[in-house]
């Protein structure tokens, strides 16, 4: 019998029956906008379709030019756009798969000139002003939105998703934030939910009864000015009426204050939300943000709060997340760590879409790990066992290489494991997980406590170093005081700082380093009282007041450089990470010139001033340096290798590029 017997059962939405419950959710790869991409994104989408998924769904296409997310982004808007998007759906219906349409209409969340809005109310999210769209202007785009839905089933589409979340248009037209009209799409919120009601309704009645319209719908706008409990559930009962088979959920808006999805976010951290929509309407319901386990995707439908699970990222880190869990091997899926770095973050800059984990997600058709012929598996040599070493190890592995990892400490990891002891990142150790099983998996010689010598490594065919960093120590007088510990020796737990900390260098290890020294554990309740959120039936939108918190420890952050602290983070997280820092209360120096350390504390001229930072431990994190001593050795002794990883460029702890580095590294051998 199956472990998940829940996940894994069919269910029927409107007339279309899936083969699971399992609904990849809409995720923007940037391969939409772009004709000729259309191959890329065929193959990727077929991908997880031959990973076992229910439901697909695409990333949003616009019903037209105005609801453009940049310029000349996807739209999907005319016949010659729904005969283009068959080799979409036909590379999924290949796979026995079944995908959905979504479309979605950016509204003032539109990055070009000429967007529009329900009012000409700014996003703080894009520098152009939307036009308010006209009474007429309302009525035309509701019927755009219902021709895309009419050409979807033209196109091959098994159903749509109509997008009413996440701040985009719909949702703009549902809250009295964004919604100040005085005609009859606004004013009340029963006018305010006319758009959306149109929108279904007009849809509904181009493709007829049985075809599958989805709506996302926004259980917590998590902003000033969002939609009560009780409009959500009146809206919820309208789109029932008006004809949609499933209801998705969303939570929060892009300029939400309130991190939704990113790794400081609780597993499972909205689900009495979507339980609470479950009790109020008779139409399958689809739970989503933060769940990115079988387990706990089980747990959620075999409580009966939700019919179905959509997953967006966790199929972006793993593709045969379900065929997986069916067969008995759960253990062997690559877990999304929600950390946004090779996913939003690019897609919010310009840049295809991708995974930290899985670098093949969405270079499915470039990025390929070819099967060596068959002849005798040539002998790999992996050093180091970080992110780097670990990706190289497998991916060559994978291919048919007979690979041999050494690693000099007594267990995997590298860097990671110093980053998974960071509050809010530990889903890092997943990843570590998921590579130890790899090897055992696909049978790689692991040798830990192991440094190989050049004579050893000049016996393999290849040899790949990845030897990692180590931190650097810069040059300030009285570095060799008890008082100092590098980031490394704290968070391997081998110096427990005191109570008042002076942390040197702000770049993302500081940060992480002195949310680690103030935070105390807290519980799901703690961590939404933290962040303001609060009740929806007592408080609109969901926020109220946010509770301090109460640091562990007092922390001064400081840096060399005159531009604001964490300014480089993570363009979707880094103002997460920064709020934390405000909620306990560390004190940020920045322009700071060190002078040196005593029994005093940390000694430092700020603006020209001297300043003593009286502290018991202070905890270097001025970067890092390159370990390559064993790489020169080689090319010393005329052995070829490939320097890759931190050991190549030592970057702060870029994970992205070392797993991407080592697989491209391992395919090209």
């Amino acid at each position: 019998m199956s472990s998940y017997p829940h996940l894994l059962s069919p269910i029927e939405i409107g007339g279309l029956r899936l083969r699971n419950r399992v609904v990849m959710g809409s995720m923007h790869t940037g391969l939409e906008d772009r004709r000729w991409d259309m191959p890329a994104l065929a193959a990727y989408l077929a991908e997880r379709a031959r990973g076992q998924v229910g439901l697909i769904v695409t990333g949003g296409y616009s019903p037209n030019r105005r609801g453009w997310l940049k310029p000349f982004a996807s739209e999907f808007s005319s016949r010659l756009h729904a005969m283009r998007h068959r080799e979409l759906t036909g590379a999924v219906h290949d796979e026995g798969g079944a995908i959905a349409l979504q479309v979605l209409h950016a509204g003032r969340y539109g990055y070009h000139p000429f967007s529009v809005g329900a009012s000409a109310k700014k996003s703080p999210i894009t520098p152009f002003k939307p036009s308010a769209l006209s009474t007429a202007g309302v009525d035309r785009t509701a019927s755009d939105f219902a021709r895309s839905i009419g050409l979807a089933v033209k196109a091959g589409y098994d159903a749509v998703e109509v997008m009413g979340s996440e701040g985009y248009l719909i949702n703009q037209f549902l809250a009295a934030r964004t919604n100040d009209r005085s005609d009859h799409w606004g004013g009340t919120a029963a006018n305010r939910m006319r758009f959306p009601l149109e929108v279904v309704r007009r849809a509904r009645d181009l493709v007829g009864a049985d075809f599958p319209i989805m709506y996302r719908i926004s259980l917590l706008d998590l902003v000033e000015g969002g939609q009560s409990w009780d409009e959500v559930v009146d809206l919820a009962h309208g789109l029932e009426e008006a004809g949609v088979s499933v209801l998705n959920t969303g939570i929060g808006w892009h300029e939400a204050r309130v991190p939704t999805i990113i790794t400081q976010v609780p597993r499972g951290a909205w689900l009495s939300a979507t339980a609470r929509l479950k009790a109020e309407v008779s139409v399958p319901v689809c739970a989503s943000n933060r769940i990115n386990t079988p387990e706990l995707a089980e747990s959620v439908l075999a409580a009966g709060d939700a019919d179905l699970v959509s997953m967006a990222r966790p199929l972006l880190a793993d593709p045969f997340f379900v065929e997986k869990a069916a067969a008995g091997r759960a253990d062997e899926i690559n877990t999304c760590i929600a950390c946004n770095q090779a996913c939003l973050d690019h897609a919010f800059s310009n840049r295809p879409a991708s995974c930290l984990v899985n670098p093949r997600a969405g270079r499915e058709t470039s990025l390929v790990l070819l099967p060596l012929p068959r002849q005798r598996a040539r002998s790999v040599a992996v050093v180091g066992a970080g992110p780097a070493g670990l990706a190289t190890a497998t991916a060559a592995a994978e291919r048919g290489f007979a690979v041999t990892l050494f690693e000099a400490s007594p267990e995997l990891g590298g860097q990671f494991r110093l980053a998974m002891a960071v509050p809010g990142k530990e889903e890092f150790a997943e990843t570590l997980r998921y590579f130890a099983r790899r090897l055992e998996v696909l049978g790689v010689d692991v040798r830990l406590s192991t440094r190989p010598s050049v004579t050893d490594l000049a016996a393999y065919d290849e040899v790949v170093v990845a030897t990692g960093v180590e931190p650097r120590i810069p040059e300030i007088e009285g570095l060799e005081h008890a008082s100092v510990a590098t980031y490394a020796d704290v968070l391997a737990g081998r110096v427990v700082p005191g109570k008042r900390v002076a942390v040197i260098g702000a770049g993302g290890i500081g940060v992480d380093v002195s949310v680690f020294l103030t935070h105390e554990p807290e519980s799901l309740d703690d961590w939404m009282a933290h962040w303001g959120v609060g009740d929806p039936s007592l408080h609109a939108g969901g926020i109220t007041e946010a509770k301090p918190r109460t640091p562990a420890r007092a922390v001064t952050l400081v840096q060399r450089k005159t531009t604001p602290i964490g300014v480089g983070l993570g363009k979707t997280s880094g103002w997460a990470h920064r709020a934390v820092l405000k909620q306990t209360g560390v004190r940020l120096l920045s322009g700071a010139t060190y002078t040196r350390v005593d029994d005093d504390g940390l000694h430092l001229v700020v603006d020209g001033s001297p300043e003593v930072v009286a502290c018991d431990t202070v905890v270097v994190c001025a970067g890092q340096e390159s370990v390559r001593t064993l790489y020169d050795e080689l090319v010393a002794a005329g052995v070829v290798a490939h320097l890759i990883g931190g050991a190549d460029v030592a970057a702060e702890l870029d994970a992205e590029r070392a797993i991407e580095q080592g697989t491209r590294v391992a395919a090209a051998l």
